[in-house]
């Protein structure tokens, strides 16, 4: 492995400022530089060895005031998972009345982490 090939580089998302942060791998440790924050540094170590996301999407709902109902991941999720996330929320439909916070999918795909409302959906 090159020098090259130990060096990263990806701009920070733990925050509204946005850094530009360098990661450099060593053989026993991972060392990050160009954070202004402490989430800087913890995001730059994550997003280099285990990159994780955010999903958000809608699903079907029947019987809502609108036919579909925004849902979220209850926690982050492996980014190489994502599509596939979406995928296995393609087809699940749920019953209004929902609260926000409801879980819809429990364990989506084995992750541990759950699929909830992101808002009321109320009857028609």
């Amino acid at each position: 492995m090159t020098e090259t090939d130990r060096l990263s580089h990806y701009l920070c998302i733990g925050c509204p400022l946005g850094c530009r942060l360098e990661v450099e791998e060593t053989d026993d440790d991972i060392i990050v530089r160009g954070f202004t924050c402490k989430r800087g540094k913890l995001y730059g170590r994550q997003e280099h060895t285990d990159p994780r996301r955010m999903v958000t999407t809608t699903i079907a709902v029947r019987g809502g005031r609108w036919p579909r109902l925004p849902v979220k991941t209850r926690d982050t999720v492996p980014k190489a998972l994502v599509r596939e996330v979406c995928a296995a929320l393609r087809d699940l439909e749920v019953k209004a009345p929902v609260a926000i916070g409801t879980t819809v999918a429990a364990n989506v795909l084995n992750t541990g982490v759950d699929i909830v409302a992101a808002r009321d959906m109320p009857l028609a």
